[in-house]
């Protein structure tokens, strides 16, 4: 199944890192996000992505442009101008990225409308590109092709500065974004959608995924949740990279499920 990443916010509050390259290029360990992200839905066999891009989206473009020489030991013959990879494909090689540029004050609903030209089923999956997790996706889309709605979220329970899930039973009945204060589930991305909702949505660039998607689609009772317990970790902030570093350092990072 295709996986469309969104990669084109400005990531203000993480501005020590991202005053230089785009968030999911801020790296964790000596990969940077979105690498982490990918790898985690190859486990899953999703191989085939679609990148949203935006802010300073040509770092993505070379990162995966450069990639399989900057992650291989490499034999450059000068003379004749050939390059040869020393070492065997990686696990992560038989990706298929495809690099949208989808504007840089583009919202994220409109980013995912621009993606459908390269979404080719009437299935897709999506998340944000700075958060990570340990959810397993063969369950969360079994939830989804059994709940029969148009789209199925990933709730998660850390604090309450995100998007606010009122639920019943397998159904999302409201969605506040960001209540100041809160206890509930919240938003963690991680996301399954029908490729009819954005085809509805009109061709402009403000239509953001949580108000402009996900809080019509709740009212009118088209939105599944899948409740996840376990590990949920966003990036907004320094410490919050910082944490993320420490897990991978320490070798205990609980997204690291292909070991």
């Amino acid at each position: 199944m295709q996986v469309a990443l969104l990669c084109g916010g400005l990531g203000t509050r993480l501005n020590e890192e991202t005053v230089s390259k785009p968030k999911p290029m801020v790296e964790i360990g000596e990969k940077p996000m979105l690498w982490h992200l990918m790898r985690y839905y190859r486990h899953f066999g999703h191989s085939d992505f679609v990148l949203c891009t935006g802010y300073k989206g040509h770092l993505i473009k070379d990162y995966f442009i450069n990639y399989k020489y900057n992650a291989s030991d490499i034999l450059v013959d000068m003379a004749k101008g050939n390059v040869t990879l020393l070492d065997e494909p990686q696990a992560d090689m038989d990706w298929t990225v495809t690099i949208q540029d989808t504007g840089i004050p583009t919202q994220t609903g409109s980013r995912l409308k621009q993606a459908l030209k390269h979404l080719k089923d009437d299935v897709f999956m999506a998340t944000y590109g700075d958060g990570l997790c340990d959810v397993d996706l063969d369950r969360l889309l079994a939830h989804h092709n059994a709940s029969g709605k148009l789209a199925t979220v990933t709730a998660v329970r850390p604090s309450s500065r995100f998007g606010e899930l009122g639920l019943h039973g397998d159904s999302v009945t409201s969605f506040e974004e960001k209540p100041q204060t809160g206890k509930g589930w919240i938003n963690g991305g991680f996301f399954v959608f029908s490729r009819s909702i954005f085809e509805d949505l009109p061709d402009d660039d403000t239509i953001t995924l949580e108000a402009g998607v996900l809080q019509p689609l709740a009212r009118e009772g088209h939105l599944s949740v899948y409740r996840h317990d376990g590990f949920w970790q966003c990036m907004d902030t320094l410490r919050e990279k910082q944490l993320l570093d420490q897990y991978w350092r320490d070798d205990r990072a609980p997204w690291k499920i292909w070991r």
